[in-house]
């Protein structure tokens, strides 16, 4: 019974953090006249302190010391952060400038952008179906770009600096929290520095905007910080393939969004872009749930043939997989629908 409330509360945790990715388009453009860049050095500042809150409850600290003294990984989290800049920023902008729907467009192609570099910088290969999804992918993308004249750029950029972001973290291999702990402390005093600059030059609009728009402001460190908490609650309590299914919720609710509250134009050639977007991610996620179940299967056998085999030297102890059984057996399901 216990198991399944975690689990209850693990899926909980999971569609709140997606619920609130979704729909914090609404929260940017309560920011104005704020632009996008002092927004962002807002959002980095804040970050910080709502995280560094979050340390002293948990009382993480000795992975501060670790970091410090190992120099690749804190080039990796610098670069990482450097591109969650980026990121954070352009999404800023798109959504304060009328293109919530396009950004939205970047959270559905973004498996496939991280399944592209999987095969392109990693050497993995694919299945057949995850082929097929890449190459429909990659037909919306030029039907879009028919459609719109040019290249969905800010779609484009989005999902690729996400996807090299999560490659970096994979590669950096930190907790969520501490990781987001090290992102903003690389940000913080350039951003502090923009802040107080914008200050002296009095075109700061945090104390200028009166003190509800500070508030605002500020707010950004609690709109970034807690949707990763709960992600991370929701990560270490329910399977990876749940949580690769209930990614596709941020999406959902930002497109729905750009359609219903901002009123965004959705052209013949815009829908049949985004069907050919979604038939991608359906593929992948059938093909993903399927190899899913097929281990598992395979697993048990495995585990059933080890039990009731009898006891001789050569089976005593661990039990004996055969060649690349074992991997199976262990690999964890990623949204990229490789093992882990």
């Amino acid at each position: 019974m216990n198991g399944k409330n975690e689990q209850r509360a693990g899926l909980l945790y999971g569609v709140g953090a997606y619920s609130m990715w979704g729909f914090v388009p609404i929260f940017w453009p309560l920011l104005k006249p704020s632009g996008a860049v002092e927004i962002l050095a807002h959002r980095m500042v804040w970050s910080l302190a709502v995280v560094g809150a979050a340390l002293l409850v948990v009382r993480r600290w000795a992975w501060i010391g670790e970091l410090a003294r190992d120099r690749r990984k804190m080039g990796l989290i610098s670069i990482a952060a450097t591109i969650i800049a980026v990121n954070w920023g352009l999404y800023i902008w798109a959504v304060n400038n009328g293109q919530v729907v396009e950004a939205s467009l970047s959270y559905f192609i973004n498996p496939l952008v991280t399944i592209a570099m999987g095969v392109l910088l990693l050497g993995e290969r694919l299945r057949p179906v995850q082929w097929i999804a890449v190459a429909t992918g990659l037909t919306a993308v030029l039907v879009l770009a028919i459609g719109y004249g040019r290249p969905p750029w800010i779609s484009l950029v989005l999902a690729f600096s996400f996807a090299t972001y999560g490659l970096l973290k994979k590669k950096a291999d930190m907790g969520g929290l501490e990781s987001l702990a090290a992102e903003t402390a690389v940000l913080f005093l350039p951003a502090l520095g923009f802040l107080l600059w914008l200050a002296a030059t009095g075109t700061s609009t945090f104390t200028t905007g009166g003190a509800g728009h500070g508030v605002l402001l500020a707010a950004t460190g609690i709109v970034t910080a807690v949707p990763l908490i709960f992600f991370g609650a929701a990560a270490i309590r329910v399977p990876l393939s749940t949580l690769g299914l209930l990614q596709y919720l941020a999406p959902v609710f930002q497109f729905a969004l750009g359609i219903a509250y901002f009123h965004e134009e959705m052209p013949p050639e815009r829908w049949a872009g985004f069907a050919l977007v979604w038939l991608a991610l359906s593929l992948l996620t059938w093909d993903a749930l399927r190899n899913a179940r097929r281990n598992r299967t395979l697993a048990a056998k495995l585990l059933a043939t080890a039990a009731a085999a009898p006891a001789t030297p050569e089976t005593s102890g661990d039990a004996q997989f055969p060649d690349g059984a074992e991997a199976t057996w262990s690999a964890r399901w990623t949204p990229s629908g490789k093992a882990d």
